[in-house]
């Protein structure tokens, strides 16, 4: 992916790390995370002092992204790694499917770095979408891709997960590494479990995803450790246009659902009312 309309790699630039409207650069970016100063049990100590401060931080992370976020159109959070080259099957297909949501109406919502999720950014960019790009604090930070409209910088994983899951209409997952892995099985446990209303979940790169997907099934549904209902959660595909079109599917049958909830919702209090009224009448 070449670095077109004069935008160029963030990587460039040299390592800087954003905290809100400041910005460290060099020696002022700090060898530790907030994510690993709020979770190390080593500094008990600090705990009665810092971590009320460190509340009213997180606190304000929520509302920076609530705000930001509540007036996205329809979107599609989109993960894999941040490792894949510009020229990777994966990034390739990321860029396409990136353009497929702009043009189906949806935002694209990624983690903001290289690799697959620049390629999103990028192909909803070019085909007139939004782009969203949630960043974190990491040790290897390597800052948010110049494909990114819209952008937020985020201390804390879990708040940044919160806004992948809350303001997503679906997953599409292609080939990563832990962190991955890690908002895939989170997003399928949330609708397994019924935290969040059903969405669905895009695996693409079948070639890298067989073998998990054989392990779930062979091993896991096996032991009856998951339901064989929920294999059906997930959608395998290679093909972008499938993809879009599943998503697409998907939520016009849960608006369907929803809306038919809301009409019997509406009948059954008509009938109340109605049934009220002539017992009145009779009393």
């Amino acid at each position: 992916m070449s670095d077109s309309n004069g935008r160029g790699s963030g990587r460039e630039r040299g390592r800087e790390r954003h905290r809100g409207a400041v910005t460290l650069r060099r020696q002022a970016i700090p060898t530790s995370t907030a994510d690993q100063r709020l979770l190390d049990s080593r500094g008990r100590g600090d705990w009665k002092t810092k971590d009320a401060w460190r509340a009213l931080r997180i606190l304000s992370e929520f509302v920076e992204g609530f705000d930001t976020l509540a007036d996205l159109p329809p979107a599609v959070s989109v993960f894999g790694s941040a490792r894949s080259k510009p020229d990777s099957p994966e990034c390739r297909m990321a860029e396409e499917l990136g353009a497929a949501l702009a043009r189906a109406g949806y935002a694209v919502i990624t983690g903001g770095g290289p690799g697959v999720m620049e390629a999103a950014n990028r192909g909803a960019s070019e085909a007139g979408g939004l782009s969203v790009g949630l960043g974190i604090e990491l040790p290897f930070e390597q800052g948010l891709n110049d494909w990114v409209d819209l952008a937020i910088d985020f201390r804390y994983f879990f708040a940044r997960k919160t806004m992948f899951v809350k303001y997503a209409q679906a997953f599409v997952v292609l080939p990563g590494g832990f962190g991955t892995m890690d908002e895939l099985f989170e997003a399928l446990t949330l609708v397994q479990t019924g935290k969040v209303t059903r969405f669905p979940v895009v695996l693409m790169g079948t070639d890298y995803w067989r073998g998990l997907l054989d392990w779930l099934r062979d091993t896991m549904a096996v032991e009856g450790k998951i339901g064989p209902i929920d294999l059906e959660l997930i959608c395998l595909t290679d093909d972008v246009d499938a993809a879009v079109r599943h998503i697409v599917e998907a939520e016009a049958a849960l608006s369907a659902e929803q809306e038919a909830v809301r009409e019997e919702a509406v009948a059954q209090n008509a009938a109340d009312q109605q049934a009220a009224a002539e017992q009145s009448r009779e009393g």
